[in-house]
Formats: structure tokens, sequence, C-alpha cells
């Protein structure tokens, strides 16, 4: 027997059979009639050759600008409103292919550029030194075990946290955002790195997300990034504070490389001994020359004591007795009174006299 149903009731149990059914699909097309009505909801067709579906989502959901004509690939969860028309209510949309990749990258550029977000003066320098470094990436990827391998070829033993999280689909860059926004919360990172090797431009395009880049440009931390090749470029590239060409450019920029430490440390110093040598030299020159010049006013003093001792010499040898006898003179000793016997000393001789006679000099 076939049941019999209201209206809203059909309604009830179609959205029931197709949530039991079909949770949540993906569905690629076409994006055409784009509107966004009262700033609040979006709703766009999807289309291919030869059907059409129609598709709602509430703004702030809309994480990448949407164009009539772009290829998008969209995660949906299907149902009946209750108006009788069937819709898919988007959950998440990546646009596919490089044409739809490229536009949205355009408009949202234009967008964040508006509100300042690729301004250089807000991007900040890289510490000079990382040692606590938070990582966001795919520990499984290419990309992350190149970035590794560098930082430990260059400066082995700085501290790693790896976030790991889907780095391309659908839930990709929601999972990259929850990262970067618990590491900000956390605190006590030196920098953070948003790692990613190379891929196609549908494997890149979760980095152009709006919600991902603002929460980089607002990120308490610096932020640098190393997505895909040099010649790739995202949204989370240009708000980022450095952007490095690939992981392994990004492990250069974070680490020092320590043969070139060493190098740089032996020629410092090299240079050093090299300025203290001749520090060394110089003083011993001013020190040599100060010696030279005590040792000629030293000289002087010298010469002169040797003339007063000369002079002071030839003072005593002329008041030495022996001298006065030797220049003809004579030493009398004793009492000199008549009939006293007197000594009398010369150079050569002792004489015993009397004294017969005594007469004053006139």
């Amino acid at each position: 027997m076939v049941p019999e149903l209201s209206v809203s009731d059909f309604v009830a149990v179609l959205n029931q059979t197709l949530e039991y059914a079909y949770p949540e699909v993906i569905v690629v097309g076409e994006v055409a009639s784009f509107k966004i009505n009262q700033n609040k909801f979006v709703f766009f067709d999807l289309k291919d050759a030869d059907a059409t579906v129609g598709c709602f989502l509430m703004l702030f959901n809309l994480r990448v600008p949407l164009e009539d004509g772009m290829k998008v690939k969209i995660r949906a969860v299907p149902k009946l409103t209750k108006f009788g028309k069937f819709s898919l209510t988007a959950q998440e949309i990546i646009p596919i292919g490089q044409g739809s990749i490229k536009k949205g990258l355009e408009l949202l550029k234009e967008k964040l550029g508006k509100d300042g977000l690729l301004e250089e003066s807000r991007k900040r320098p890289l510490p000079e030194a990382p040692q606590k470094i938070a990582v966001i990436s795919s520990q499984a990827a290419a990309g992350y075990a190149d970035f590794v391998k560098i930082l430990d070829e260059r400066w082995a033993g700085l501290e790693l946290v790896v976030a790991q999280v889907a780095v391309q689909g659908f839930g990709a860059a929601d999972q990259i955002t929850k990262s970067l926004q618990y590491f900000n919360e956390q605190g006590g990172y030196d920098v953070i790195a948003i790692i990613r090797g190379g891929g196609s431009a549908d494997d890149l395009a979760a980095f152009n997300d709006e919600t991902l880049a603002r929460a980089i440009a607002s990120s308490k931390i610096p932020v640098i990034t190393g997505i895909g090749h040099e010649v790739d470029e995202s949204i989370a590239d240009l708000v980022a504070d450095i952007r490095a060409s690939t992981p392994s450019n990004a492990a250069q920029m974070l680490s020092r490389d320590k043969k070139e430490v060493v190098k740089n440390n032996a020629s410092a110093l090299s240079r050093l001994v090299g300025i203290i040598s001749e520090r060394v030299d110089m003083k011993n020159e001013e020190i040599g020359q100060k010696v030279v010049e005590v040792k000629g006013k030293i000289d002087v003093e010298v010469d002169k004591l040797d003339v007063k001792m000369k002079h002071l010499r030839a003072v005593l040898e002329s008041l030495n007795p022996e001298m006065v006898l030797k220049r003809g003179y004579a030493i009398l000793q004793g009492e000199v009174k008549l009939e006293n016997v007197v000594k009398i000393t010369t150079f050569n001789e002792e004489i015993s006299a009397l004294i017969k006679e005594i007469k004053r000099r006139r």
C-alpha cells in the first residue's frame, strides 16, 4: 500500500532519505547566475552540458570569490526546500582548473588588497636565529621531508612542533587555519612555517582560502610559507610575513649554515688575533720608545752624577794628607814649646826634633 503523506511530511521524509543516502556529496560544475542577496545569502547554479542544480550558502562561509563561468568543486548537503525546490547547501567550494583558480586568486587578491593585507609595511622580518619553530604540514609529504632534512644538515637541534594537516582537498584550509590559531593561542614559538611541496594548481588551491589568508595576516607570530615551487603563487604566500620559494628554501631561511658559521667564526678569530697582535706591537713600540726616553734621561742624570763624583773625588784627593805631604809639606805633632820634642812627618820620613827656638810670624 502506498503511504499517503502531507506535503510537509513528504519533504521531511525525502530529506531524511537524502540525509541517510547522501549525507554529503561532492559535485563538480560551472558557476552560473551567481548573486548575493541582502549581503547575507549566496545563490548560484552549478551546471554542466546536460544539467543544472541550484546551490546556496551563507555569505560568511564563502571563502573563495566566485564569478559566473568559474569551474568549481563543491562539498555540499543535498536538500529539498519547503518550497519544493531541490538545492545543494554548499559547505566548501574549491575552484578547479588553471583558469578558474587564477580568476579566484585575482578576485581574492583584489579584495584583500583593499583591506591592506598585502602591504609590505605590515610584514615582519624573521627572527635572526629561531630556536622553536611551529610547523604546519603533512608529515607524509616530500616537501616536509626536504624541509626537515635541510634544517638538520644546516643547524641540527632546533625544536620543531608539528601540526599534522591535510595540505590539499576539502578540509585542508580549515585544518591549516585551526593549527595556525592553536599555535598563536599556545604561544612561545619564534616562527610558524606553513609547508607544502609542489603540485598542480588544483592541489595548491587550499592555500587560496580567504579565512586562511586572514588568519595568517592576523598571526601574532611571524609566518613563513614554503608552498609548491618557485613559480607557484598563492594567497597564503602573499599575506605571509616571508615567502620562501620552496620548503627547502624555507628551511634555509630559518637556519644558519653551521659550516658557514664555523668558517665565519674562524675568519673573525683570525682577524681578532691580527688586531690584538697589531695592538701588542704598537704597545711594545710605545713601551720601547718610553724606555729609550727614560734611559736617555737616566743617562743624562748619570753623567751629571759622574761629573759631581769626579769633582768630589778631586776635592777629597786635594784634602788627603798624603797628597799634602807629597807636595812637600810636613805634619808637626806635639806641644810646641821650648825644649819639647816634637814629631815631624814628611812624605818619606818621620823625624823627632828638639825645639830650641820659637819665633812669631809677622
